[in-house]
């Protein structure tokens, strides 16, 4: 039977009895739930683990900010009245005083397998900071229900934020307890890490196993299908074309007020109709009621990934848009495709490049000159290189 990393730890006796003599801490978030939907830290205090803090990532450890880049404070929780640090807000990083508030770190997050979600930075920011202080941490593992899947450009390092960490491809086919392994050898680091991984999970079969309920780990994923599409679509936050943000679909549009949704799926057709494969494109209209275009209506299109024709090998999303991106550009060459920074704390760097990983991506969609197979090249290179340096960390 399917067990997350939190149900394996609260079963074993002599993991709960050593945790009773230190301080912990947990890192956690609306989704660190178990089967029945209880959240963790009800649970460890249940268990006799009385934590002596708690931190939350982007979004808050309630799930509370709805929005993208609103951040959020420290405050004392109401019912266990211990203090809950923010690391999106005044700080990203854990200050001493933070870190003096626990010996061992449990991080139970639910991630989505993709460098950007910036959860990734939250973890290799406490791994960086506890190596530092001699602290333990204890990642009580989750699926990603993104797959086993690497798609997508290796972040280039000259272009990290916090929106890009370390140099994986968009979309790592890892979980965090196996990402959380590679950054300990990538940094060479003697931190004392335990991975308590799930049980009876298959990631290749059933990314998200089928019992287990959906609580989307930030707003704007309420639907698996956003998560299969997001290493393509959060592409879309980098320029002037709406991600269908500020409607029930988010991540999973493409559109704007100005473009032709139709004609811009045929053109993609024309450029390379395999990158469009494992999916339908549906022509839509749709009007944002917050952030892009608001109120506007908006002319694009629909990636349905919730049809029998998705294809977990086949569906390319970071390919996808990238093509709606050139489509766009060959239709409208004068279009103003990309937005300005500063955007997630970058002041200069432009949000498509830190977003994708580097200039690449926007100068090969603003080269008219630039082939299908010259992104087809970049993209090969940089994905076979992380499938065969990150597959010894695989644990399912």
């Amino acid at each position: 039977m399917f067990q997350f990393g939190l149900e394996k730890l609260l079963k074993n006796k002599e993991q709960l009895a050593n945790l009773k003599t230190k301080k912990v801490s947990l890192l956690a978030n609306p989704a660190s739930v178990n089967q029945n939907l209880k959240h963790s830290i009800d649970l460890l205090f249940e268990a006799g683990i009385e934590l002596s803090s708690c931190f939350g990532p982007q979004h808050g450890m309630k799930g509370e900010k709805q929005d993208n880049m609103i951040e959020s404070d420290d405050y004392q929780d109401p019912k266990y009245k211990i203090p809950v640090f923010s690391l999106y807000g005044e700080y990203r990083k854990p200050t001493e005083a933070m870190l003096d508030s626990f010996d061992v770190l449990l991080i139970d997050l639910q991630d989505v397998g993709n460098r950007i979600y910036t959860y990734i930075a939250t973890l290799v920011y406490l791994m960086d900071a506890c190596e530092i202080k001699g602290k333990e941490i204890i990642v009580l593992d989750r699926p990603n229900p993104a797959g086993r899947p690497v798609e997508g450009l290796s972040l280039n390092m000259d272009y990290e934020t916090f929106v890009g960490t370390v140099p994986t491809p968009m979309r790592n086919g890892l979980t965090l307890g196996e990402h959380a392994l590679w950054y300990k050898k990538f940094k060479n680091y003697q931190l004392k890490l335990t991975v308590i991984g799930c049980d009876n999970y298959d990631i290749n079969k059933e990314p998200w196993p089928q019992q287990v309920s959906w609580i989307n780990p930030s707003p704007n994923l309420p639907r698996h299908s956003g998560v299969y599409s997001y290493a393509g679509t959060v592409l879309i936050e980098g320029s002037t074309v709406s991600e269908g943000r500020g409607t029930t679909t988010p991540l999973e549009l493409f559109g704007a007020p100005d473009i032709d949704g139709e004609q811009v799926i045929k053109k993609m057709q024309q450029l390379n109709e395999k990158w469009l494969s494992g999916c339908i494109l549906r022509p839509c209209y749709f009007e944002p009621t917050f952030q892009k275009h608001t109120h506007k209506l908006c002319s694009g299109f629909q990636i349905h990934n919730d049809h029998p024709k998705y294809s977990v090998d086949s569906f390319m999303p970071f390919r996808l848009v990238s093509l709606a991106f050139k489509a766009v550009r060959l239709l409208y060459p004068d279009y103003n495709l990309w937005i300005q920074p500063p955007y997630e704390y970058e002041e200069k760097l432009m949000p498509i490049d830190i977003l994708s990983g580097s200039s690449f991506l926007r100068e090969w969609v603003d080269d008219n000159n630039a082939s299908v197979a010259d992104l087809e090249s970049e993209l090969s290179k940089d994905e076979s290189a992380w499938r065969a340096s990150s597959k010894e960390f695989h644990i399912y």
